[in-house]
């Protein structure tokens, strides 16, 4: 004779399988089955051109570098003039795609937005990255311990979330008027929970986060490619370049299973690994996200 406490439990013992074998095989569809991936040619058919903003070291440039693979022109967008002109060149020569240079210092306001969107013109933008950001402190502190603490709250909200807004209002209404375009927007494993100590920089991911997955809903059914990016740690400047191993993932073995899983999987912590970190947050490990900040920033 079955209770009622005893049906629940075998309800709540068959839900959690069926979790577990949905989140296992999704998984395994996102990071480890090469057929299902989009080929150079998927990537093309959206634009010829590729936009990458924070686009002379790490991520970002890792991002170019791959599109440029595919045969994408790519446009760099970052602050350092000196760095732009490097990576333009760099990748001319070794992918023999057409660059174009916009120098922005993402912290300022509106203004700065004038000039870039200027420097899209006539461009045929098949892809966005977002991928500029900034965490101001990199060991724990509280709010009010930065120094000028006014200057660098704006700085950080603007740079982490102004950017990915506004880059997306220039972008995004010619990739709806040819029913086609691919905006990826990375944001953190930061994003899942409020994170004392690093306030600033987790709030700002969680806006990208939930900015990120809006958009993704509403511009599905005009032939958009919304894809919000959460990796754990991958060995870069902005967290002081730590040493690679298990958790920390090198930028270049990041960033080729990040770009695979574009098409298949909405939201992505970019690679398997780091995908399976912290299984917490039920459905959406499955997408390759995991829940929980390890105190490291993309």
């Amino acid at each position: 004779m079955w209770d009622p406490l005893c049906a629940l439990g075998a309800l709540t013992a068959a839900w959690l399988l069926l979790w577990a074998v949905w989140g296992a095989g999704r998984a395994i569809y996102v990071y480890l089955l090469p057929w299902v991936r989009r080929d150079a040619r998927w990537f093309r058919s959206h634009g010829a051109w590729a936009v990458v903003t924070g686009a002379t070291d790490g991520i970002g440039k890792a991002y170019a570098h791959e599109f440029a693979k595919k045969g994408l022109n790519i446009v760099l967008i970052s602050r350092n003039l000196n760095k732009l002109q490097q990576e333009a060149k760099e990748i001319e020569r070794l992918h023999g795609t057409e660059t174009r240079i916009i120098q922005a210092d993402f912290t300022g306001g509106l203004e700065i937005y004038g000039a870039i969107e200027e420097g899209l013109k006539g461009l045929e933008i098949g892809i966005l990255v977002n991928n500029v950001g900034m965490c101001f402190n990199r060991t724990l502190g509280k709010l009010l311990d930065l120094p000028n603490p006014a200057k660098n709250l704006s700085d950080i909200m603007n740079c982490n979330m102004m950017s990915v807004v506004q880059m997306t209002r220039i972008v995004l209404p010619q990739m709806v008027s040819r029913h086609r375009g691919i905006i990826i927007n990375l944001s953190s494993l930061a994003e899942s929970r409020p994170n004392p100590f690093f306030t600033a920089y987790s709030a700002t991911k969680a806006f990208v986060k939930s900015f990120s997955l809006a958009v993704a809903a509403e511009y599905f059914p005009e032939g958009i490619t919304v894809q919000t990016v959460s990796p754990a740690a991958v060995s870069t400047h902005i967290i002081n370049n730590p040493k690679t191993g298990l958790l920390v993932k090198n930028v270049q073995d990041w960033i080729e299973p990040a770009v695979h899983t574009i098409g298949l999987s909405s939201h992505t912590a970019g690679c398997l690994n780091h995908g399976i970190q912290v299984p917490t947050l039920g459905p959406a490990w499955a997408e390759g996200c995991g829940g929980q900040f390890l105190l490291f920033a993309h």
